[in-house]
């Protein structure tokens, strides 16, 4: 059974990896001409659901938003839901010069992801820990890619392939965690949404 569905990011990489995953489970995207209404807050899955239920006041079809931060323990969880700001104003090197001498490299990436429809909204979490590499490495990917190492690995997301790192990433985990209870929606509505 294929079905569409709407997804709010103007991330193309976000887009990329989402249409691989849901494309496992018959879930074709389509991204959204409309602006992610971004919130400040401490929790990437509250900030994923107000900017779901702003897109689907404005869209009033069944969508999906998410949004994603980095927490490095050195840095007491920064930047965390900060992460896409930080990253366009002091980019990889700069959250290297912070990690200079400093031991402790764990971080771990969370993804907030929310379903929105005319029945509210249901959110989903992913994640994934690891270390902040010493310096970039690898070509694929986006964002933070490059300098994280996650756990059970010596290479950074950047040095894998997408199925590579969509099997151990935080929004791999999101997705499919989406994927499996919306297949079941699905089921239980006769396919219809």
């Amino acid at each position: 059974m294929e079905t569409e569905l709407y997804i709010v990011t103007g991330n193309a990489g976000k887009l990329r990896e989402a249409q691989l995953i849901l494309a496992e489970y018959g879930i074709r995207l389509r991204q959204v001409p409309i602006e992610k209404l971004e919130v400040q807050d401490d929790d990437v899955v509250r900030i994923a659901e107000v900017a779901a239920r702003d897109a689907y006041s404005r869209l009033r079809a069944p969508l999906i938003v998410d949004d994603t931060g980095l927490y490095v323990e050195a840095l007491n969880g920064f930047p965390g839901p900060y992460s896409s700001y930080f990253l366009e104003r002091v980019g990889l090197k700069g959250l290297l010069k912070l990690m200079e001498g400093v031991a402790n490299r764990g971080a771990c990436f969370r993804t907030g992801l929310a379903y929105a429809d005319e029945g509210g909204v249901r959110t989903f979490v992913g994640e994934a820990c690891g270390t902040i590499a010493e310096a970039p490495r690898g070509s694929n990917g986006f964002g933070y890619d490059p300098v994280f190492i996650p756990e059970g690995e010596t290479r950074t997301f950047a040095e894998m392939s997408v199925e590579e790192k969509d099997r151990l990433s935080h929004r791999g985990r999101a997705l499919r965690a989406f994927a499996e209870w919306y297949s079941q929606l699905l089921l239980s509505q006769g396919g219809k949404t």
